[in-house]
């Protein structure tokens, strides 16, 4: 389950290198889902998702209320299964106020940090955590409402033993919601360095060959799976998101720290020339991209929504 640039949408854990969608984070990615000491690499990463949130705060408000819609009334108990930051657990909080929240990852330091920042917003008393591995099953969760997993599935080792976990957690008729993307969001206008036309889009062809490898469950087909686990599939979204300017605040930042991470990632796989180009963009002079002006945001997220049986014993 671990990547170098595997996409995080809170990411969850919408971005290590390739992003977190909605509200998330992940066992989304793999950067804190192993535990690894290195708190600067967690630092960023955390601000990654935070900001991954933000700029795509209407796209999660509305995924949360078509999930809301199908739940229907009396959601007491949900799971984000690879909270990281927290960024979905607070917009599921807010979805069902009178729920409890039980935010799963596997990091420890994560967990701390939404912990804390649920005691800063007065919701301490409404979140539970459990440090686990999303694809170990959910040992001491049952009857839960619902299930919310934001870029976080497709870093399993096992899908098929993932989900029957996740469909052991949830209540008879409990949903189970899943929101996926295609990886990284595309920042770049094709000429974004003189002289080096497509340099996104290269990088992108060779991040992927670095996702086949280390993700190969990016871009699964959820929804066959979800059926082969014995849930029903009751809705099923594909959107393209795009944005321009005006461009949400942070836009920059969290373009420069994605672009960032991919040009890390892509170090020995990509051409020299391509990643010295990646560089201009990134070191604080014009072309950087926290001061451009062009930047459009495109990114593809997926929604499942599928249900465990009401008449399952």
């Amino acid at each position: 389950m671990t990547s170098a640039a595997s996409p995080s949408p809170s990411h969850s854990h919408a971005a290590a290198s390739h992003h977190h969608g909605p509200g998330h984070r992940h066992e989304h990615g793999h950067d804190h889902g192993q535990g690894h000491a290195d708190t600067g690499q967690d630092d960023v990463f955390a601000e990654v998702l935070d900001l991954d949130a933000a700029v795509f705060a209407p796209y999660l408000t509305a995924v949360t209320g078509r999930v809301a819609d199908l739940a229907g009334d009396g959601v007491t108990h949900v799971v984000d299964l690879g909270a990281g930051t927290g960024t979905g657990t607070f917009a599921l909080l807010e979805r069902f106020p009178g729920a409890r929240v039980t935010a799963v990852d596997s990091s420890p330091a994560m967990l701390a940090r939404l912990v804390d920042a649920a005691r800063a917003k007065g919701l301490g008393d409404r979140v539970d955590t459990l440090e686990t591995d999303a694809g170990a099953g959910l040992a001491g969760l049952t009857d839960a409402d619902l299930v919310w997993a934001s870029a976080s599935l497709h870093h399993v080792d096992d899908p098929a033993a993932a989900l029957t976990g996740v469909r052991a957690a949830l209540r008879p008729g409990g949903l189970l919601a899943v929101a996926e993307l295609d990886g990284l969001p595309r920042f770049l206008p094709d000429d974004a360095v003189a002289g080096r036309p497509g340099l996104e889009a290269r990088c992108r062809a060779a991040l992927d060959g670095l996702h086949a490898e280390q993700v190969p469950h990016l871009g699964a087909d959820w929804g066959a799976l979800l059926g082969a686990a014995g849930l029903t599939v009751e809705e099923e979204r594909t959107e393209l998101l795009e944005l321009r300017a005006p461009l949400p605040a942070g836009t920059g930042e969290y373009a420069h720290l994605v672009l960032g991470r991919i040009h890390g990632a892509l170090d020995g796989r990509a051409d020299p020339a391509d990643l010295a180009a990646l560089s201009t963009l990134l070191d604080g002079g014009p072309a950087d991209v926290r001061r451009r002006d062009d930047l459009v945001v495109r990114s593809t997220r997926q929604l499942w929504v599928a249900r465990r049986p009401a008449d399952t014993p």
